[in-house]
């Protein structure tokens, strides 16, 4: 089949074509709908649009500090709300059970990755007395749609040689997962995107249309470009109806692998050859100077790596060019949503579209060059080249045969000011960049908020945005009461205190418990519990666990409570508290 794409009003790019074409053929098999002309009257509830970027640093955006060009995200956050202590769940999965639900990662069946353990907060998928945005909305009358890393269904794999087949897209085993938990079973009318979590970027695994396996992409294909064109369409799509609609543009990058077109990673081939603590020291007074942090309550913490000298370092071409191709991800991603927010301007919906921009978790220290081909990793392109993986950093990262990502160093640079990553629930794991623009309701435009909000409001906002509940029941399913609060009155400037008075956080027996100003954190099980006042050290760089023991016992308590009722117990291996 060949579809005049000249005759549409859908933007294609060279290198979207195939998201553009099969989104096309899926809306020529739909009838249009149109408001009833009995109930002419328009519906004036405002657009939700929720982008999520994965595994991106704290200080990658420009307006967050860093050196990447990110205009758009920047455009934004100038004429938007910034908020410098907004918190996920210090993974992809997690943090999206949470988004989606409003409910704590184990209570909505994804405690930890997309596995079924058998026990109630580690199953794997969502849980059924859970309700997503999606399905809130579309009772209330929204149009949906979805765009992206799903990452909520179970994710079970096939004996290592037929998975490494089907990863190469070398052979066909069917459906990615049950297709009862894919996006348009949970309230999306329409869906493009990858079901598991991992990508090639120019050739993904589990890409489906809706629930139709998309069997294969163009040569010029780039996955964050289709996910981009794909939301592009929506838009216009959505824009010719009367009734508002919500949109969740879940991009894939920057995670690993690093992977990008040649001409953006070359915009950042100097860019690193400073070293680590160049960017980290550069980044930080650029914190401070944009009134993203303020440096008498957030130090800039140790460099983790205190024995490391870029001077001495004897991969520092390898360690560049991982940045600059993580970064290159990130100004890629960044182009699109330019584009989607054009789109939005160009249909008339920008002003009454309130837009939130955020990452999972922060960035990641894992070295996936060393797991190797499998589970969703594959050992091959489509066409039989061989797919890299440089432990011993001979390869250079950016293109589709190497796996590779930006490891700790970077990640800790990437999390500037704060210490650690991805995984880990100290504020370099569990701070996300969190971005607010919505023309028609925000005073004050270019500020940052210093209240503290989670991501498991967000179903609250957008509930209270919409005008509509949340449902006790659903689907014949009693559904667990939301656990998330609307940030709304924080974001109209109505209020200034915290969506919580108590933050909880665990994964995988990394564990922390925020309450007022305080934080009670642990590395892993069998660390020693750190204490710090969020009020006057956010970096988390002196702990007070020895000066005030009856305030560490008291939070320790506080989180095993709340660890009872959350479902982090029973857990799939033993957590000693």
């Amino acid at each position: 089949m060949i579809i005049n794409t000249e005759k549409t009003n859908f933007p294609v790019q060279k290198s979207g074509v195939f998201a553009i074409l099969s989104l096309l053929i899926f809306l020529s098999s739909c009838q249009q709908k149109e408001s009833s002309p009995e109930n002419n009257v328009e519906d004036e509830r405002p657009n939700i649009v929720i982008i999520m970027a994965d595994d991106m640093g704290f200080s990658d955006l420009g307006s967050y500090g860093g050196e990447i060009n990110t205009p758009n995200i920047d455009r934004l956050a100038g004429n938007g709300l910034r908020f410098n202590s907004f918190y996920n769940t210090a993974r992809c999965c997690p943090s999206r059970a949470s988004l989606l639900t409003g409910l704590y990662p184990h209570q909505a069946g994804i405690g930890r990755m997309t596995r079924d353990a058998g026990l109630p907060g580690y199953q794997g998928t969502l849980d059924s007395a859970t309700v997503t945005i999606a399905e809130v909305l579309k009772s209330a009358g929204y149009q949906t749609g979805m765009t992206g890393k799903w990452h909520v269904s179970p994710t079970n794999p096939l004996e290592k040689e037929k998975q490494l087949k089907w990863l190469s897209h070398q052979e066909d085993y069917g459906h990615f997962s049950d297709t009862t938990t894919y996006p348009t079973s949970r309230g999306f009318d329409r869906y493009y995107g990858n079901i598991w979590g991992v990508v090639d970027y120019f050739d993904p695994f589990s890409l489906v249309n809706n629930k139709e396996i998309v069997p294969d992409v163009p040569d010029e294909f780039y996955y964050t470009d289709a996910i981009g064109d794909t939301a592009v369409a929506y838009v216009e799509d959505f824009s010719k109806n009367e009734e508002p609609f919500f949109l969740y543009v879940a991009h894939c990058a920057p995670h690993w692998p690093l992977q990008a077109p040649e001409e953006e990673i070359a915009k950042y081939e100097d860019t690193y050859k400073e070293g680590w603590r160049a960017i980290r020291e550069k980044r930080y007074k650029e914190l401070i100077d944009k009134g993203v942090l303020q440096g008498d309550i957030a130090s800039l913490s140790n460099f983790m790596f205190p024995n490391k000298n870029w001077e001495n370092n004897p991969d520092k071409e390898w360690d560049s060019r991982a940045m600059a191709v993580h970064a290159a991800m990130i100004d890629r991603m960044d182009q699109n949503i330019g584009n989607l927010i054009d789109k939005l301007e160009e249909t008339g919906e920008l002003d009454n579209t309130i837009i939130f921009f955020l990452s999972d978790n922060g960035a990641s220290s894992e070295r996936p060059s060393r797991y190797g081909p499998g589970f969703d990793r594959a050992g091959s392109t489509r066409d039989g080249r061989e797919v890299v993986f440089p432990v011993e950093k001979d390869s250079l990262p950016g293109s589709q045969t190497v796996v590779s990502g930006i490891g700790p160093v970077w990640a800790n640079v990437s999390n500037t000011p704060f210490r650690y990553w991805k995984s880990r629930v100290y504020e370099g794991g569990i701070t996300t960049p969190f971005i607010v623009h919505w023309p028609e309701k925000l005073k004050n435009k270019g500020t940052v908020k210093n209240e503290a909000a989670h991501i498991i409001d967000l179903m609250a906002t957008c509930i209270d945005v919409a005008g509509t509940n949340y449902p006790e029941s659903f689907n014949g399913n009693k559904i667990t009461p939301m656990q998330g609060n609307s940030m709304l009155p924080i974001i109209t400037g109505e209020s200034h205190e915290n969506t919580h008075e108590t933050f909880f956080w665990e994964h995988f027996g990394s564990a922390a418990l925020r309450e007022g100003d305080w934080k009670l954190v642990q590395l892993k099980p069998e660390s020693e519990w750190e204490l710090y006042n969020l009020a006057k050290d956010r970096t988390e760089t002196n702990n007070l666990a020895k000066e005030y023991p009856e305030k560490l016992e008291e939070l320790k308590n506080k989180w095993n409570e709340m660890a009872h009722e959350l479902d982090v117990y029973p857990s799939p291996t033993p957590i000693k508290k």
